[in-house]
């Protein structure tokens, strides 16, 4: 399978299945003499980890890490870092009745038609497990881009149709739907509430801040910066929709509203709005970096659905096991991981731009 590695300088490799004996990263790339040890990839794990709410899959794993590689007396070392996540609560049996029909909305249909054999317990790799790997490799990209003064937030904005009014980050962390806004986190709770009534799931759409990213990050052709952290996230499982600054929004604007002016503030150059989301030309413009991801609902779910078996008979569908009755709020850490990933390889890539770089670097 090809496929499992992204980046350019800073390249993540993701490995592991959902039911095989663990999960895990091997980062490439990430600079030597960065402070890192378990602590600072457990505390980004513990944000993805299940059972920590009624709103998230009752399966119980601690997601504890290891490093394997790559870090000495608690600095990086240049090398491959590689962290392992072991799996300790399989239940295999839980998907023996749906070994050989294809659940609606997940990969196993188009699996079996590209490799002609599939891992039915929890999807191999395509479950939700397969991004431990991701937010392993964006722990190590946000202990970067700490270094450089770039902080990376992401958080639920909407569950279903209810929209955050109000971004309150002290209130964030506690939140069980990741979401900044205690008044829209409320009425979100009670619609999933209705939703696992109803042996249903609810989507979302899950934001990103960037700050502190200087301009000029990202390539003007192939490579902007928006059309990479768009593979990154889109390459999320679940997500179905990516949308940069105003996103789909500026097909109902025009050009004098769209515009971000420009204004001199001391010797920085400053816009008095941000419609673009931090990208000119593919590049970063030096204001915050803005995307949002759309997530779909849980396809796991108890409500009988229709669908086919691998023998080529029509059957229905109930799908038992524990699943997520909304993925928003786990993903939340995945989306921030992708981005980091992007731009700490952004970063990397960046220092051959300007001769003058080459000149200081190698002085």
């Amino acid at each position: 399978m090809s496929g499992s590695i992204f980046g350019n300088i800073f390249r993540v490799t993701t490995w592991g299945e959902s039911h095989g004996l663990a999960l895990g990263a091997v980062i490439d790339g990430c600079p030597a003499g960065l402070l890192l040890d378990e602590s600072d990839i457990q505390k980004m794990l513990d944000r993805r980890r299940p059972g920590t709410s009624k709103y998230t899959t009752a399966r119980k794993e601690a997601d504890s890490c290891e490093i394997l590689s790559g870090v000495f007396e608690g600095k990086t070392t240049g090398t491959p870092i590689s962290v392992m996540v072991r799996n300790t609560d399989q239940r295999s049996r839980d998907y023996s009745a749906i070994a050989h029909v294809y659940r609606p909305g997940h990969a196993d249909y188009t699996y079996q038609e590209k490799y002609g054999i599939r891992d039915y317990r929890g999807g191999g790799r395509s479950s939700g497990r397969e991004t431990i790997g991701r937010v392993i490799g964006g722990a190590v990209a946000e202990k970067i881009l700490s270094e450089l003064g770039i902080n990376v937030i992401a958080y639920t904005s909407s569950i279903g149709d209810i929209k955050i009014d109000k971004f309150d980050p002290e209130y964030l962390p506690s939140d069980p739907l990741g979401m900044p806004d205690k008044d829209a986190s409320d009425k979100a709770q009670e619609y999933l509430k209705k939703c696992m009534a109803d042996l249903d799931s609810a989507g979302g759409v899950i934001e990103c801040r960037i700050s502190g990213a200087p301009a000029g990050l990202g390539e003007p052709v192939f490579d902007k910066l928006e059309s990479e952290l768009a593979k990154a996230v889109m390459s999320i499982g679940a997500v179905k929709g990516f949308e940069a600054g105003d996103g789909f929004s500026v097909s109902k604007s025009r050009g004098s509203t769209d515009n971000d002016p420009f204004y001199m503030d001391g010797d920085r150059v400053k816009k008095s709005s941000n419609h673009s989301g931090g990208m000119l030309g593919g590049m970063s413009d030096g204001s915050d970096i803005i995307i949002r991801a759309a997530v779909k609902p849980t396809p796991s779910i108890s409500k009988q659905q229709e669908t086919v078996s691998d023998h080529g008979t029509d059957e229905t569908i109930e799908i038992k096991g524990r699943h997520d009755p909304v993925i928003v709020p786990r993903a939340v850490v995945v989306v921030e991981s992708m981005a980091a990933i992007t731009v700490a390889d952004m970063l990397l890539r960046n220092m051959s731009s300007k001769l003058d770089s080459l000149r200081e670097f190698y002085k």
